[in-house]
């Protein structure tokens, strides 16, 4: 069977998703899949970014160019969420990708979702619903992680996560940072994908 090469393409301002997206590049790698890592480009002046206490990118990290999605099987798409939908640097990757639209060349991939919110009730399943016309219209066939990680039915702890995917919260001043519980469930996630998009790989 072959091994199926997954793109995990991630947004971070404070961390967080960086630390969602390693955590997934590690369980797909696991599963058997050749994983590469990837980075939305900034949209935001350097002069906001220092307002909204953003810190620094991760530069050994490249950025990812709309052409590079024809090079992979199925993404791990990594983002946190602004008023319950994808960040505006996302958005702004897939306006790009009309050249991809026009000729189809992304139909039968294959893409998943993480997310993070500041608060338990800030958006984590509108994010990836709103993040689905973009795969629709590309033909990328969206994979949720379900009720396959028995951590989503744990009630001992407050944590991030849905059968949409995994996710973790950072609270309203981005203080929190992902528990082993949300890492763990990021890592679980990229697994349960990896082996999914193996099977359809010929």
């Amino acid at each position: 069977m072959a091994s199926p090469k997954i793109a995990v393409i991630y947004y971070s301002m404070y961390g967080h998703i960086r630390g969602m997206a390693h955590a997934a590049v590690e369980g797909a790698k696991a599963k058997g899949a050749t994983v590469t890592l990837l980075q939305f480009a900034e949209t935001l002046p350097q002069e906001v970014i220092a307002k909204m206490h953003g810190g620094p990118k991760d530069e050994s990290v490249p950025i990812v160019k709309p052409n590079d999605l024809t090079e992979f099987d199925g993404y791990i798409f990594c983002f946190p969420t602004r008023y319950g939908r994808a960040v505006a640097q996302v958005s702004a990757f897939f306006d790009s990708t009309g050249g991809l639209w026009g000729t189809q060349a992304l139909n039968g991939k294959m893409a998943t979702i993480i997310t993070s919110t500041g608060t338990q009730h800030g958006g984590q399943e509108t994010t990836v619903l709103t993040t689905l016309p973009y795969l629709a219209h590309h033909g990328i066939i969206f994979v949720p992680l379900g009720y396959a990680d028995k951590n989503l039915t744990q009630m001992n702890e407050i944590m991030g996560g849905s059968p949409w995917g995994a996710a973790t919260l950072a609270a309203s001043d981005g203080s929190r940072q992902p528990s082993k519980i949300e890492l763990d469930m990021a890592n679980f996630h990229a697994g349960h994908f990896a082996n999914t998009v193996k099977k359809y790989v010929s």
